[in-house]
């Protein structure tokens, strides 16, 4: 009788090990081949994922910057990134200056850009963590490489938790808040839209606080100043 050879145990760990590597590897590549079809494919983020996956409810409306006011891009790129259209998915000036503002270095993690909210939306998790920063740097990259600056703001206007019920994107959003489209929306109500985007959960567009309201006087001011600045914010197709 032939004796059957055993593996050994260590050639059956190292086995194990390449396949776990190959499969981490492949989990990490999958947003850098899917991210250049988000030019022509309307994607959900994680979150949608989430709240679909435990029977929550997810109202969305996916609609183009073109029907949207032209107000609303402007004031979202006035309240959460000023340097939007000249930055390569990354402000590292913002960044030093929160750096060299913050006391404590666990302050700097919410420098975020729209394209690593992006990033973050689309393909890793919720929290702070320095871990997620290290998945999101290179990933806005890449997202601001494969596509054109009007189309992360698309995307992000479209994917951007808006409501306390599940309300995503800017026509979900305006509709909770104010019962009207988003492409009615008037300035103030864009500024009242930009200043509940941090926590919509907590904060409401559609009874807004002294906060929110001081927040959006803020917004609305800025996006006047500023309208000039965000060119990249007309859609192209």
């Amino acid at each position: 009788m032939r004796r059957t050879q055993s593996i050994p145990a260590r050639q059956i760990a190292l086995r194990a090990a390449k396949i776990l590597a190959l499969v981490v590897l492949a989990i990490l590549l999958l947003p850098y081949l899917i991210t250049p079809l988000y030019r022509f494919i309307d994607p959900v983020s994680t979150l949608m994922l989430a709240r679909w996956a435990t029977g929550k409810p997810v109202e969305r409306t996916v609609v183009p910057l073109a029907a949207m006011a032209p107000v609303l891009p402007v004031t979202v790129i006035a309240s959460e990134d000023g340097r939007f259209c000249s930055h390569h998915g990354v402000d590292f000036q913002e960044l030093r200056e929160r750096i060299d503002a913050a006391e404590d270095i666990s302050e700097t993690r919410g420098a975020s850009t729209i394209t690593q909210q992006v990033a973050k939306n689309l393909f890793l998790w919720s929290g702070r963590s320095f871990v997620r920063k290290a998945l999101e740097f290179p990933l806005a990259f890449w997202i601001d490489l494969t596509l054109p600056k009007w189309r992360v703001l698309e995307i992000y206007l479209n994917i951007a938790e808006w409501g306390p019920n599940g309300q995503f994107g800017a026509e979900a959003g305006s509709r909770y808040a104010f019962g009207k489209p988003a492409r009615a929306l008037s300035a103030r109500e864009a500024a009242l839209m930009a200043a509940v985007l941090p926590n919509p959960r907590r904060r409401s567009a559609r009874q807004p606080g002294p906060a929110v309201r001081r927040l959006a006087g803020v917004y609305e001011a800025r996006a006047a100043a500023q309208a000039a600045l965000a060119g990249c914010a007309k859609p192209m197709r």
